[in-house]
């Protein structure tokens, strides 16, 4: 049966009337409602002036682009908007008596952002990465921050999630719901987070006919820890990834890289298995996957298969989902003991910005010398992929400046150019990013890239 779409809006419980577009975005539909404080910048999650907050259950606020998220993903969910705040909240008046406001586009976006902050806490140039401001510069809205305590606002009270349709918009709860509806519409688009699927939504204004968004399965929530290592479920967000990687020693390293992957925006509702599906070939995530050995989980009818994500990407956009599958999960492995694990990226910016090229690396070490290496690089090919000239170059010598020099010279990649960067300049990228290895296995990349 069709059903509406309800949700919890600024502490009020919404009903919205039949016949809604469910893949209308959430600032659209605000901004219809007379919601005009929420802004629209960019349409495609980048400057944060839309920024709304997802108030979960268990009392956490996910700060997301409302440009980027469809109505029918906030099916049973409570999100809180600037107006929400009411106009004696004191984060607004923090900011103002700080100066951190001029025009005041921008300011919604932020309120929220250090609303949630304030609950999240954390690095608050972190907390204002997905936020642009043109006018003001950072430090008296960092100043401002510094400032802010978080205001005691009850959780909401949420149902369970349950299954919903709404016209061609699927929301199933179950794995065996989401491939029968899989089988019943191969065309539809498979939706998660809707961090780049998204993008089609709010900024080619496209309407597709069928939607499954698999955000609500219950076998695909969670990140489970195992003796071999980590089962991420395809619907867990990338900030609870980030959360592993600050926890477990073995990933730490990880981390700076994960907190630089989008904003807390985007890793409030961007997946890894989005990131697989859309097998884009600079998928910041794609290349650490490939480096520690991961495999994902793949769903079909009568059972599951698993394939190294090193296979599962085939090209270009491309990978090994057959019609009839769906991402179940990743598996990323624990790393060898003493292996020593990095991560490194290139982008226009340092914060809020998808790589020009990335690299990463999974090194062991034995007597003073490398005893194997995997070595994955992004925006280098069609796909993420190893090069195994450049591991084989590493094999046996020490990790140092002469080794990895030896290793760039065995890169065996064609890069493409565009606007992020040449051919040439890719190539040249990649070998500083393997010299760069040598640093911070000795330390000093602390002092070098702080």
């Amino acid at each position: 049966m069709q059903q509406q779409i309800e949700f919890v809006l600024n502490g009020t419980p919404r009903r919205l009337p039949p016949g809604t577009p469910p893949t209308m975005t959430l600032l659209d539909w605000l901004r219809a409602q007379g919601l005009t404080g929420t802004k629209e910048g960019c349409a495609e999650g980048d400057c944060g002036a839309c920024t709304v907050v997802l108030e979960e259950a268990e009392g956490a606020r996910t700060p997301i682009n409302a440009c980027l998220c469809a109505l029918g993903q906030l099916h049973g969910r409570a999100l809180r908007s600037i107006e929400g705040l009411g106009p004696q909240h004191p984060l607004p008046r923090i900011l103002a008596e700080s100066d951190g406001t001029q025009c005041g586009f921008c300011t919604p976006g932020i309120v929220m952002s250090a609303w949630a902050h304030t609950r999240e806490g954390g690095d608050p140039h972190e907390a204002l990465a997905g936020n642009l401001c043109r006018c003001t510069g950072y430090r008296p809205i960092l100043d401002a921050l510094a400032r802010m305590e978080d205001d005691g606002a009850p959780p909401p009270a949420l149902p369970p999630r349950a299954s919903a349709r709404f016209g061609g918009f699927h929301l199933p709860a179950t794995l065996a719901e989401a491939l029968a509806l899989r089988a019943a519409h191969p065309a539809a688009w498979l939706l998660m987070g809707g961090t780049d699927l998204g993008l089609r939504l709010s900024e080619h204004r496209e309407r597709p006919e069928e939607v499954i968004c698999l955000l609500n399965v219950a076998e695909m929530q969670g990140i489970g820890a195992g003796p071999s290592g980590w089962r991420i479920g395809a619907a867990a967000p990338y900030r609870a990834l980030l959360s592993l990687c600050r926890a477990e020693p073995a990933l730490a390293p990880l981390a700076p890289f994960f907190a630089r992957l989008g904003s807390r925006q985007i890793r409030g509702l961007g997946t890894v298995a989005g990131n697989l599906g859309t097998a884009s070939p600079i998928g910041d995530s794609l290349p650490v996957l490939i480096a520690l050995g991961a495999e994902v989980e793949l769903a079909r009818p009568g059972g599951t298969r698993r394939l190294p994500v090193e296979a599962f990407l085939t090209g270009y956009r491309r990978t090994a989902l057959a019609e009839d599958e769906l991402i179940l999960a990743v598996h990323l492995p624990r790393p060898p003991a003493g292996a020593f694990l990095a991560a490194e990226k290139l982008s226009r910016r340092h914060d809020q910005d998808i790589s020009a090229v990335s690299l990463a690396a999974c090194i062991e070490m034995e007597g003073g010398v490398v005893r194997a290496a995997r070595l994955a690089f992004g925006g280098m090919d069609a796909r993420a992929r190893r090069c195994l000239p450049a591991e084989a170059a590493l094999v046996g010598r020490p990790l140092d400046d002469a080794a990895l020099r030896a290793a760039g010279k065995a890169l065996d990649f064609a890069p493409m150019s565009d606007w992020r960067g040449s051919a040439a300049y890719r190539l040249e990228a990649a070998r500083g990013l393997l010299r760069r290895l040598a640093l911070r296995h000795a330390g000093l990349a602390a002092e070098v890239f702080a």
